[in-house]
């Protein structure tokens, strides 16, 4: 039988908190109104295409924390069955394998178990969001210029949660009754960085054929 999906996605206390917009901000007004028509049963192209008059920043920052939160607490749900015995390596399958690479502790790319790839990945974006230098929550401070390409990496690597998610476990997600919700958050991700060509095609190979049967 299903679980309830509030009880799915709330069952664990360990989950990082979730980064909020505060209340009375440009950003959260913004971020209120992306909730609404997601919830409005819209087109989920038709969800993600800038509003009139808005900036394409704060656009891209409202969903790039929103798909943080989101894809953090479905790979969270995953914990009982991505363990270093079952993912030695984050992969995608047998074809394609992610390492880790950043500016502190691994300068060059690194091979390590699915579950230490994920929370050094979620760590780094949580460390960018919170950076009042990269995602500015002041009204007036502008972005960096280079943040439509810290989305473009931000984005790239939580497409690999799912790739992960998807090929490797996906039964536990039917288990959970949870394969609607996941592939919800899916595709709205997956039109939200085709609309602003975010995420280089090769990217996207490992889930092309699934991708094709629910998202078009």
């Amino acid at each position: 039988m299903a679980l309830c999906l509030k009880q799915v996605f709330n069952k664990d206390k360990t989950f990082r908190p979730r980064k909020r917009f505060e209340p009375g901000t440009e950003r959260f007004e913004l971020y209120k109104k992306a909730q609404a028509s997601l919830k409005s049963g819209l087109d989920l192209r038709a969800v993600v295409r800038l509003p009139p008059g808005e900036s394409i920043n704060d656009w891209l920052a409202v969903h790039v924390v929103d798909f943080f939160n989101r894809i953090n607490l479905i790979y969270g749900t995953m914990g009982e069955c991505c363990s270093e015995t079952s993912c030695p390596v984050m992969s995608g399958g047998p074809r394609y394998e992610y390492r880790w690479q950043d500016e502190q502790q691994y300068r060059r790319p690194a091979k390590l178990p699915a579950p230490r790839y994920m929370a050094l990945l979620m760590d780094w974006i949580e460390g960018l969001i919170n950076n009042e230098a990269v995602f500015p929550t002041q009204v007036g401070v502008p972005f960096p210029k280079n943040f439509q390409q810290v989305c473009t990496k931000i984005l790239t690597r939580l497409f690999r949660v799912f790739v992960h998610v998807y090929i490797h476990h996906f039964d536990g997600i039917i288990a959970m009754g949870a394969e609607a919700h996941v592939n919800t958050c899916y595709k709205h991700f997956y039109y939200f960085i085709q609309e602003f060509s975010l995420v280089d095609h090769r990217e996207l190979e490992p889930l092309r054929e699934m991708t094709e049967r629910i998202c078009h």
